[in-house]
């Protein structure tokens, strides 16, 4: 016989779903970016100086709308590069929340960009192939703190001008 004031019901939930559901998890992308013949371009998310915030990168794209390869540097934490533009293209993943939240991190992005990145690491690299997008879950792993920068750098030896954007699901934990 079962004494029902005794179970414990126990669910188990992806940890992207858990942080959507505190209003921590985010997703954005940079505008529609240009490189090739000679330039670069980047997107990356930014985690601005006394954010507050912990910035764990849990997934990014990199879509690729050109008929030639192209090569996606990751970075972490390099210097900026380029005019730095800010993506507006931001949004909280659970939207039913009121007021909906506001992530500290930024999606930024530069195009047609002149030099490579110094200073941080080149920590790997993907080749995204013409006309699809690459897709990468990071579940996470990769945190950045205040002043942090995940950045995804992207060149080709093409002499046509390509178009291209970056994205990312990332959330967000307090520090204080």
């Amino acid at each position: 016989m079962f004494n029902h004031d005794r179970l414990n019901k126990s669910v188990n939930i992806p940890n992207p779903l858990y942080q959507s559901l505190q209003g921590q998890y985010f997703v954005g992308q940079t505008e529609t970016i240009r490189l090739g013949n000679g330039k670069h371009a980047w997107g990356g998310l930014i985690n601005p100086s006394h954010s507050n915030v912990d910035l764990f990168v849990n997934a990014f794209t990199i879509t690729n709308h050109s008929d030639q390869p192209i090569v996606a540097e990751i970075w972490f934490n390099p210097s900026p590069l380029g005019k730095r533009m800010f993506s507006d293209k931001v949004t909280p993943a659970n939207t039913a929340l009121c007021p909906l939240p506001e992530p500290k991190v930024k999606v930024a992005f530069a195009e047609l960009v002149n030099s490579f990145p110094v200073k941080g690491v080149n920590s790997f690299k993907r080749i995204v192939p013409p006309q699809s997008t690459l897709a990468s879950d990071e579940d996470g792993k990769f945190i950045f703190p205040s002043c942090g920068a995940f950045v995804v750098f992207l060149t080709s030896s093409s002499n046509e001008v390509i178009k291209s954007e970056v994205a990312f699901g990332w959330f967000e934990k307090n520090t204080w």
